[in-house]
């Protein structure tokens, strides 16, 4: 995995081989091989994309103490 701080793009390599093309969908981009296997992932807009994993954190953690405050 590469975070390129300038960019904002996180590049994390799935699988070895040559890459044909890519196809996008929202901010993410796969890049595939001849055959279709996917070689690579982009993430674009890094920082935001982070940023809903610990908004994510923070409601487990939430969902967590809220149970806990239930079975006392």
């Amino acid at each position: 995995m590469h975070y390129d701080i300038e960019a904002n793009i996180i590049s994390i390599e799935l699988a070895s081989g040559q890459i044909s093309n890519a196809r996008e969908f929202g901010n993410f981009i796969i890049h595939v091989s001849p055959s279709g296997k996917p070689i690579l992932l982009e993430i674009l807009d890094a920082s935001k994309f982070i940023g809903q994993f610990e908004k994510l954190n923070d409601l487990k953690n939430i969902k967590k103490i809220k149970k806990l405050s239930e079975e006392v």
